[in-house]
């Protein structure tokens, strides 16, 4: 029999990347969760390996960067073409032609980490254990339903076969590509489709040497072998080969041997795989009381840019804010709506950037016409659109460096250094978990006091001085005035700004924090 508590506020399906940090972020945020997964543990064979400094941004937020190895500083994952490691190189090839940041400007403490899936998994598991989490592995989900109440889901204990009943206010699908759930609910996917199947085999070897010249991804150019090979950076290798034939062992080893291009190094086969290269995006992130998070949103092939898992995560955060407000009724259920609205174009963004760049070109017979967002732009400059957002129209692009954007509602705040009570800080460190209102002004920061106390949300309010971040510096960072306030989300996404102070302060600050806290509606 299964004694555990059954009744939770959101059910995660899927225990990978997606699915853990999702847990871990509600966890953070005191809301009650279940995560069921189907295998017992990680896969053997690790997909994601680049986390972005933006996902290290978040993950800063539940206490784990820490533990996790960063890259070097103005870290750029490098490729090849060469015959063999060992053979000729014939050329470095570009993931954005032309990508060249003269700015020199610091978007973030963090420089992005090269960490195994398969590394990073328990430690983030490890962290939503420690807040609170119910993780539940070996577990599978069998069927689901909602109504206007919540979730009802049957699982399957696959240890023992015992199936019980799983009831919870909402579900979020992390639960793949081929997402079940999602399949479930009718939603359809559009996007450049099935690109390919592709034959992989993951080996140890002692090939560090060949990494020294900073390039880790190579492409195998034999006229017998087209394969993909690339470290893991712990003298784990894959070797993924452009075809869905399956070899022997001892045609595996052989393969490896010629994209190394020498046989005397000892190496161990650890596993081989078997993968969909795919590039869709459901037509919907949410329906209902579900969500989609991750693969079961969006399909994207594996790319320098880290377009996949950490779109995944950065869906993960989006979503567990806005999950906490309204289970905690400090904010209508309309919030949830802003998921689909702001991360689905995120995702179709990265789709059709995957596409625009030399890596996957061919495969829309080059004909893709879309111009290329350079990587800070991507990384740190995505515009999110939607009512939680108060002044960001369909007139601006789609995303900018944050130099470029000065504080643009609907961006992540800019980042800026500073002594906060003798200790260093930044505005990233005085963001995240709670509502917050910045202003160098004394007559905004008195108003916004007195207000603040009217809405069930926990609203923080720092006041920029020039002993801290510097008045001048915080107001051409936020594109205002020194008599100007910014809003800034639990998820460090600025809501709306006033550039200057308005005759009705008071009423006007009423009405926008009314407005982004969903409370005149």
């Amino acid at each position: 029999m299964n004694n555990r508590d059954n009744h939770t506020s959101v059910l995660v399906v899927g225990g990978s990347l997606v699915g853990l940090s999702t847990s871990a972020f509600l966890s953070n945020q005191k809301v009650k969760n279940i995560v069921i997964e189907r295998h017992p543990s990680s896969a053997l064979h690790p997909k994601a390996m680049g986390f972005t400094p933006r996902t290290m941004e978040i993950f800063d937020k539940i206490d784990i960067a820490k533990l996790i190895p960063q890259s070097p500083s103005n870290f750029r994952l490098r490729r090849a073409r060469i015959e063999s490691l060992d053979g000729e190189w014939f050329e470095e090839t570009e993931w954005t032609p032309g990508d060249v940041d003269e700015s020199k400007v610091s978007y973030s403490p963090f420089n992005g980490a090269a960490i195994a899936q398969d590394k990073l998994e328990p430690i983030i598991m490890n962290r939503a254990i420690e807040l609170g989490s119910d993780i539940r592995m070996n577990t599978e989900l069998v069927s689901f339903s909602q109504d206007k109440y919540g979730v009802t889901a049957t699982v399957r204990n696959r240890e023992n076969n015992e199936e019980y009943e799983i009831t919870a206010d909402y579900l979020v699908a992390a639960d793949g590509n081929r997402s079940p759930i999602r399949e479930k609910l009718g939603i359809e996917r559009e996007g450049v489709g099935d690109l390919r199947i592709m034959r992989s085999v993951l080996f140890k070897a002692p090939l560090d040497a060949y990494l020294e010249s900073g390039v880790r991804q190579f492409d195998i150019d034999q006229e017998d072998l087209k394969a993909f090979l690339t470290s893991y950076g712990d003298s784990r290798w894959v070797l993924m080969f452009k075809d869905d034939i399956e070899r022997t062992e001892k045609e595996m080893h052989k393969d490896i041997i010629k994209a190394i291009g020498r046989n005397d190094l000892d190496i161990e086969i650890i596993t081989s795989g078997r993968w969909e290269l795919a590039a869709l995006i459901a037509k919907t992130f949410s329906v209902g009381r579900i969500f989609l998070a991750g693969d079961s949103a969006h399909t994207l092939p594996p790319t320098r840019g880290g377009f996949g898992a950490n779109t995944g995560i950065q869906d993960a955060y989006n979503l567990a804010w806005k999950l906490a407000a309204v289970i905690s009724k400090k904010a209508t259920p309309d919030l949830l709506d802003t998921y689909d609205k702001e991360r689905r174009p995120v995702a179709n963004m990265r789709h059709d950037q995957t596409f625009a760049r030399p890596d996957y070109k061919s495969y829309t017979q080059n004909n893709y016409d879309i111009a290329v967002i350079d990587d800070d732009a991507i990384e740190f400059g995505e515009l999110y659109r939607s009512d939680a957002i108060i002044g960001a129209d369909d007139s601006l692009p789609s995303a900018l460096r944050l130099d470029q954007w000065k504080g643009q509602p609907g961006t992540r705040v800019p980042y800026l250094t500073f002594n906060n009570q003798n200790k260093e800080s930044s505005t990233l460190d005085i963001v995240g978990d709670n509502w917050i209102i910045l202003t160098a002004d004394k007559v905004w920061k008195d108003i916004a006091q007195e207000i603040v106390g009217q809405f069930e949300a926990t609203i923080d309010i720092f006041q920029v001085t020039n002993k801290n971040v510097g008045k001048q510096t915080f107001c051409d960072a936020f594109g205002i005035s020194e008599e100007g306030a910014v809003v800034v989300r639990p998820d460090g996404v600025i809501a709306w700004r006033s550039e200057n102070r308005p005759e009705d302060t008071r009423g006007i600050l009423k009405s926008a924090l009314d407005k982004l806290l969903f409370k005149d509606k």
